[in-house]
C-alpha cells in the first residue's frame, strides 16, 4: 500500500482533499498533513511517504522551496502540485524540480483519481524494476565466487576470460597487483588407498587434499589460490609482494611443496607429485608458470634435492617443446571440459586451436606427440570416470600406447585424436543424469565452500531453478548419497583435520563446521569416524 502526505496552509483544502481521495479503491493511505513547507519537510522526513501532494503558495516556506529541499535530500517519491495559481514562473520551476503532476484547485474527484492512479501505477512499475535489479544483483553476488574462479582459471591456463569479469577489479580483489608468482602443479597418484575407490569417495578425497593444501599455504604466510583442474590434477598459485626477496620466495615455495606431500600422505595416506614453475613478476605470465610446472611434473627430470617428489622446472633440461609457444595444459583442460559433456564440436575446436599456425604444435617430434597423447587420454579417462564411465572399456591403455607409437607425424596424430574423441562422444550420448552433471558439480562446490553455514537444499534448488525433490534425486544419482549425507561427510572430513591439528577446542571445531549443538556434533563425529573427537584427538 502506497502512502500519501498532504501539505497545504488551507485547512478546508486539506479536509476536502482527504475526503475526495478514494483511499481504499486506490490502495493508498494517509501518513499526515502539514500547513507550511517547513512543517511539511519534517513530516516527509519522518514518515517517508511515497507521494506528496503540496500547495505552492504557503507561509514560512512555499511549496517549491520545500520541493527543492526534498530533491537535495535525494527524495525519490512522487510529487503532485496542488494550486490555484497559473503563474508561468511557478510552472517553469516546477518542471525543473521534476514535479510528477499538477492538480488544479479545486480538483474534481475524477481528476484526483486519474492523477493518483497514474502515479501509483508508475510507483508499482518502478518498484518491480528495482526488485528485478535487486534480484539480479543478489544473483550476481551469489555467482561472484564462481565468476572469480572462472576468471582465475582462464589466467592460470592461458584461456580467454569472461567479458562479464572486470580484470582490474579482480586484480584488486585478489591482491595480484605488484606481486610475484610461482605455480605448483599437483597430481594425485591413483595407487594404494586411491585405487578402485568410488566416484563419491574420489570427490571427497579431492576435497580433503585441497583443504589440506590451502591450510598449509595459509600457515606459511604465503598468499595462494587453489584450483582443481582436470580430475587428478590441481594447481596452487602462490604469490607475495614484489618487494619480497626473490630467492626467499622460491625457497618458501619449495619448502611448502615438501610439506604438502608429507602432510597429505600422513593425514590422508594419499601420494602426491608436485611440479614447480618459474617465478613470474607479472600476472599476465602466470599461465607460463603453469605450463612450466606441469611440464616439470610430466618430465620428472629435476627432483628437488630435499624433496624427491617435487620436480622443479629447468629451462635448460626440459624437452624441446618447452621452448615453443605450445600450451598443453590449456589444451588438456579444454579437451576435458568438452569430453565431460560429450561436446564433440567443442573438443575438435580445442584440437584445431592446439594446432594453430603460431603454436608450433605441428613441428612436434613423434616422441613428444606420444607423450602428449598419453597424458591427454589419461586425463580424459579420469574425467569420464567421474561420470561413471570407464574409458578402458572403449579404449584400452595398451591399444592406445600401441597406436600412438605407430603415428608418423603431427597430422596423423591430430586425425587420430579427432577419431578417438568422435568415438567417445558418439558412443556415450548424454542422458538426463549427465545433462545435470554441471548442476550437481555446482552444488558440490557450494557445499565445499560453505559447509560452515546453515545450508538448505531448498535454497540451492532456488539458485539453480530446479525443484527441491528433483535436485535431491539427481544429486543422489550422481554422488550415490543424499544431499544431507554428503554435507555431513564434508563437515566431518574438515572436522577430522581440525582435530588432528590440535589447535582448537571441540566446541570451536563444531561451530566452524556448521554445528551449534556440540553433543550432536560429537555424536555425528563418532558415527563417522568410530571415535569421539576427544578419542580421535588423543590418537
Amino acid at each position: 500500500m502506497w502512502t500519501i502526505a498532504i501539505v497545504d496552509d488551507d485547512r478546508q483544502a486539506l479536509g476536502g482533499m482527504s475526503r475526495l481521495i478514494p483511499w481504499e479503491q486506490l490502495g493508498v493511505r494517509p501518513v499526515g498533513e502539514a500547513m507550511d513547507g517547513e512543517e511539511g519537510l519534517r513530516l516527509i522526513e519522518s514518515s517517508k511517504p511515497d507521494i506528496v501532494i503540496t500547495d505552492i503558495y504557503m507561509p514560512v516556506m512555499n511549496g517549491l522551496d520545500m520541493i527543492e529541499q526534498l530533491r537535495k535530500q535525494q527524495y525519490t517519491g512522487k510529487i503532485i502540485i496542488l494550486s490555484g495559481y497559473s503563474d508561468f514562473e511557478y510552472a517553469r520551476k516546477a518542471l525543473r524540480l521534476q514535479v510528477d503532476d499538477y492538480l488544479p484547485k479545486p480538483a474534481s474527484p475524477a481528476t484526483i483519481r486519474e492523477v493518483l492512479q497514474r502515479v501509483t501505477r508508475e510507483l508499482t512499475e518502478r518498484r518491480a524494476l528495482e526488485n528485478r535489479e535487486r534480484e539480479l544483483q543478489n544473483r550476481l553476488m551469489q555467482y561472484e565466487p564462481f565468476l572469480e574462479r572462472e576468471w582465475v582459471k582462464s589466467v592460470l591456463i592461458g584461456g580467454s576470460s569472461s567479458p562479464l569479469t572486470d580484470s582490474s577489479r579482480m586484480l584488486d580483489r585478489l591482491g595480484w597487483k605488484n606481486a610475484q608468482f610461482m605455480m605448483l602443479a599437483l597430481e594425485i597418484k591413483r595407487q594404494g588407498r586411491m585405487e578402485g575407490i568410488s566416484v563419491r569417495d574420489w570427490h571427497l578425497f579431492r576435497f580433503a587434499v585441497g583443504n589440506t593444501v590451502e591450510e598449509l599455504a595459509g600457515q606459511d604466510g604465503l598468499r595462494s589460490y587453489f584450483l582443481e583442474l582436470h580430475s587428478h590434477h590441481m594447481a596452487l598459485l602462490l604469490y607475495k609482494p614484489l618487494s619480497w626477496p626473490t630467492e626467499a620466495f622460491r625457497l618458501e615455495v619449495l619448502a611448502l611443496a615438501g610439506r604438502i606431500i608429507s602432510s597429505v600422505h600422513r593425514f590422508l595416506r594419499v601420494k602426491l607429485h608436485i611440479g614447480v614453475g618459474l617465478r613470474k613478476d607479472n600476472w599476465l605470465a602466470i599461465s607460463d608458470s603453469t605450463e612450466e610446472a606441469f611440464q616439470a611434473l610430466a618430465e620428472r627430470r629435476e627432483p628437488d634435492s630435499a624433496h624427491p617428489c617435487v620436480y622443479v622446472y629447468n629451462e635448460g633440461g626440459i624437452r624441446r617443446s618447452a621452448r615453443r609457444n605450445i600450451r598443453p595444459v590449456r589444451f588438456f583442460q579444454e579437451m576435458a571440459d568438452a569430453v565431460r559433456t560429450f561436446d564433440e564440436p567443442r573438443a575438435l575446436l580445442a584440437l584445431e586451436d592446439f594446432f594453430r599456425k603460431d603454436s608450433g604444435a605441428a613441428q612436434l617430434q613423434t616422441d613428444e606427440l606420444t607423450a602428449i597423447g598419453t597424458q591427454l587420454f589419461a586425463i580424459l579417462s579420469f574425467t569420464l570416470y567421474e561420470s561413471g564411465i570407464r574409458l578402458d572399456d572403449e579404449l584400452s591403455l595398451t591399444d592406445l600406447t600401441k597406436e600412438l607409437g605407430q603415428l608418423e607425424d603431427a597430422q596423423q596424430w591430430k586425425a587420430w585424436v579427432a577419431d578417438k574423441v568422435s568415438r567417445i562422444c558418439s558412443r556415450y550420448t548424454p542422458n538426463e543424469n549427465l545433462k545435470h552433471k554441471e548442476t550437481v558439480e555446482y552444488i558440490i562446490q557450494y557445499i565445499h565452500e560453505h559447509y560452515a553455514e546453515n545450508i538448505h537444499l531448498q535454497d540451492l534448488a532456488n539458485q539453480v531453478y530446479i525443484s527441491k525433490n528433483y535436485l535431491s534425486t539427481i544429486f543422489r544419482q550422481f554422488t550415490g548419497e543424499t544431499f544431507g549425507d554428503y554435507l555431513t561427510r564434508v563437515r566431518m572430513e574438515k572436522a577430522k583435520s581440525m582435530v588432528i591439528e590440535k589447535k582448537l577446542l571441540i566446541a570451536e571445531i563444531a561451530e566452524r563446521v556448521g554445528y551449534r549443538n556440540v553433543p550432536y556434533f560429537t555424536t555425528l563425529f563418532k558415527k563417522h569416524t568410530g571415535r569421539s573427537p576427544t578419542e580421535f584427538h588423543k590418537a
